[in-house]
């Protein structure tokens, strides 16, 4: 989680990418969590690779820290102070490359029900799409097995994408073939890149297999995010796991209508919100419609009509415009 998330700007600018919370909780947060599920068995170690410290701070750090302890496993924080591709930053944890882990990038959210195969030496989770040619895709062998990842095919290979999340048996094999990929400069894009490192031990004979993924959700920019949270609300309202709506929620003249997130000591004046409405802690929201939106924590919002909007924290907003993008500490009356 070391990059800066220049597509979600101006969100990241002041909050790191991976923080933005989607449906009332931070993206890397779902993440983590979610991939638990998925594994099933105790997690010893939760390994952070983070940007500078300048922009992934104490507070961040604290976070990350809290996140690992709930799921009762330890906290490595890494850092990757230039941004040198996927291998590069991995390797910048190589005092964590050891036994099972898994390897994902803290900018998507899934959701998964499947079982690891136990004869493969590592699984890259993968999503069926409709347009093969706009993603890095694997090229399966008569066995199932992956043989090739081939990025944006313009030949049809698979319709299988790979999503950014990996399982390795003994990720130490993978630690040794990065390890040849920084020390010969194997570059693509000018980055070091982990497909590099898996095509190393697909040459020595690695078995990969696929773990599909029911819902492969992206949070790269404004729109995505905004439908991310659109589904992450769905998808939570049928769980029925997590509390939606704050009972500090205060209302006068107003209506919710679900699927919506409203955070603690928010308060709705002569409103209505949703569906698919999420609301950060601490907001006052008076005379407006909302729907199909995502607002943070701290703001307040008035004589408006929004939808598809995306609102940070700290905003004060008072206007008629509906599909805004506003950042932190942002001003529009």
């Amino acid at each position: 989680m070391a990059g800066r998330g220049s597509r979600l700007r101006p969100h990241s600018l002041t909050v790191p990418k991976p923080l933005i919370p989607v449906a009332g909780q931070p993206i890397v947060h779902r993440l983590v969590k979610d991939i638990a599920k998925v594994l099933n068995e105790p997690i010893d170690e939760i390994a952070f690779i983070l940007g500078e410290p300048a922009f992934f701070g104490d507070d961040v750090v604290e976070s990350l820290k809290e996140l690992a302890n709930d799921l009762g496993a330890k906290a490595s924080i890494y850092r990757q102070d230039q941004p040198l591709g996927t291998g590069h930053a991995i390797m910048c944890a190589k005092e964590s490359l050891s036994g099972p882990a898994v390897i994902a990038y803290a900018d998507t959210l899934i959701r998964a029900n499947f079982t690891l195969d136990p004869q493969a030496d590592a699984v890259i989770w993968v999503k069926q799409v409709d347009k093969p040619e706009a993603y890095g895709v694997v090229k399966l062998n008569g066995k199932e097995e992956i043989v090739e990842l081939v990025e944006k095919p313009k030949d049809f290979i698979s319709d299988l994408a790979v999503i950014g999340i990996y399982y390795f048996k003994d990720v130490g094999v993978l630690k040794q073939e990065l390890q040849y990929v920084l020390d010969n400069n194997i570059v693509n894009g000018g980055e070091y890149q982990i497909n590099d490192g898996i095509k190393g031990m697909m040459a020595k004979g690695k078995v990969f297999k696929t773990g599909q993924v029911d819902e492969w959700m992206d949070c790269g920019n404004k729109a995505i995010t905004i439908e991310t949270n659109t589904r992450m609300l769905g998808f939570l309202k049928t769980d029925g796991e997590e509390q939606m709506i704050a009972p500090s929620v205060k209302k006068t003249n107003s209506k919710i209508i679900e699927p919506c997130f409203i955070g603690e000591n928010v308060v709705l004046n002569n409103t209505t919100i949703g569906p698919n409405v999420s609301v950060g802690n601490n907001c006052t929201i008076e005379n407006a419609v909302i729907k199909n939106s995502l607002i943070q924590t701290h703001t307040i919002i008035k004589n408006a009509h929004l939808e598809d909007a995306m609102i940070g924290n700290h905003v004060f907003y008072d206007g008629h415009f509906k599909a805004v993008s506003l950042g932190d500490y942002s001003v529009l009356e």
